[in-house]
């Protein structure tokens, strides 16, 4: 497994790989993998001939308040787990390498990065986008894994690279969950034992919603209202939102929705944010 830290090093490595013929499967990351990231990796071997991972704490995805600093970070680790589900190449750049000085470029997703996350996180689809663009410049994948857990984040990214006519294809992984059902987040680790108690309710506040779809519930309001009730049980919960959008343009859904619709929920344990979703087929 290769470590390279420079962008030309990176660039050059995926010119000879397509030259030969190569198809090359990428996952970006932040590090600190747990179970679910290595699923990214594993689909992506699948896909592809070559894997490719980044590890990058991309600073402008971060608000002014948020956990940049204190993110959590162990390349040691990180490379060894990458190593034991076959990756071949970890892109390891430093920021300066990613924003030279006098970097001045911003990719704006006009209308997708607005609602949920984008509400109390107004730069960080921003820098998800930017950077986003700039890893696929750079590493120039056939192929990118993003996972559904951050639902919001992989529209986002689809339609950066449709709008932009990007040569590469966005495949969606699915969300890996501890026993208990909380969806797996390098930001659990912030959580007290008391909170990682408390939090599997999010899973089961999107599984009553699933029920209640499948009992042919309808009534938008009604499928929020008990969904947010389920969380609001626990004293360490504090709801950023409960949410009902469109599927794949995050509008409103309508009282009588029709199609795929995702309940999106992002709610607080002290240090730690939790995000989660689940797609709704509501009946044509």
């Amino acid at each position: 497994m290769l470590v390279l830290k420079k962008p030309d090093q990176m660039r050059a490595f995926s010119e000879e790989q397509r030259a030969q013929g190569r198809t090359i499967g990428f996952v970006p990351t932040m590090g600190y993998f747990h179970e679910g990231h290595l699923a990214l990796m594993r689909q992506a071997k699948d896909l592809a001939d070559l894997v490719v991972i980044s590890i990058f704490v991309n600073p402008t995805q971060f608000g002014p308040s948020e956990d940049l600093a204190a993110y959590p970070r162990d390349f040691e680790r990180d490379s060894q787990m990458a190593e034991q589900v076959g990756v071949d190449v970890i892109f390891n750049p430093e920021p300066a390498d990613i924003y030279p000085e006098g970097f001045q470029t911003t990719v704006l997703v006009n209308e997708l990065i607005k609602p949920l996350c984008g509400v109390n996180r107004p730069v960080h689809f921003k820098g998800v986008a930017t950077v986003c663009c700039k890893l696929f410049n750079i590493v120039r994948p056939h192929l990118a894994v993003f996972g559904e857990k951050d639902y919001q984040q992989l529209l986002v990214v689809d339609r950066v690279v449709r709008d932009l006519n990007m040569d590469l294809e966005i495949v969606p992984g699915p969300t890996f969950r501890e026993p208990d059902g909380l969806a797996m987040s390098s930001r659990n680790v912030y959580l007290t034992p008391e909170q990682r108690k408390q939090a599997p309710a999010l899973i089961r506040a999107l599984r009553h919603a699933q029920e209640m779809v499948e009992q042919g519930v309808v009534e938008r309001d009604r499928i929020l209202s008990e969904a947010t009730a389920i969380i609001q049980e626990q004293s360490e919960a504090q709801i950023d939102y409960v949410e009902l959008r469109t599927i794949p343009d995050l509008h409103v859904a309508s009282e009588m929705p029709k199609g795929r619709h995702l309940l999106a929920l992002a709610v607080r344990f002290g240090k730690a944010r939790l995000i989660d979703n689940t797609v709704l087929p509501f009946p044509e």
